[in-house]
């Protein structure tokens, strides 16, 4: 029987949504938002990237990542810091770290609440079958 694609992307959305509900509310308590804490988490990943690697690591634009970095170091949680040409590369200080680490513990234990009701192989397929929908 034929999948209705458009139910399908339905449900891709929708798990989605639960996924960012999930962890709008947790990391609020924490003091940061899903989008910052992906940043955090991007820059920890890379440290000394640019603004436009960092944007496409975070599926953002470059202003809408320039603008999130902005609060971000007037918060105290990154460094930017002229890179080569005119790139400015950024890094996180001792907070960012610390903030880091509070939202892994916290994202650790929402999706893990929110993947619960599959087992493991089927979470490995679904993780499989995602990532060959990465280009």
């Amino acid at each position: 029987m034929p999948v209705e694609v458009q139910e399908l992307g339905r449900a891709v959305r929708q798990a989605h949504h639960r996924q960012h509900r999930a962890l709008d509310g947790r990391l609020a308590a924490a003091g940061t938002t899903p989008a910052q804490w992906d940043a955090l988490r991007a820059i920890s990943r890379a440290p000394g990237a640019s603004a436009r690697a960092l944007a496409a690591e975070t599926f953002q634009s470059e202003q809408a990542f320039g603008t999130l970095a902005g609060r971000l170091a007037a918060q105290g949680l990154i460094d930017r810091r002229p890179g080569r040409h005119r790139s400015v590369e950024h890094h996180l200080t001792p907070a960012g770290e610390k903030l880091l680490g509070t939202g892994r513990q916290i994202v650790d234990e929402a999706l893990a609440e929110l993947f619960a009701p599959l087992p493991e192989d089927d979470r490995a397929t679904l993780l499989a079958l995602l990532l060959r929908l990465s280009p």
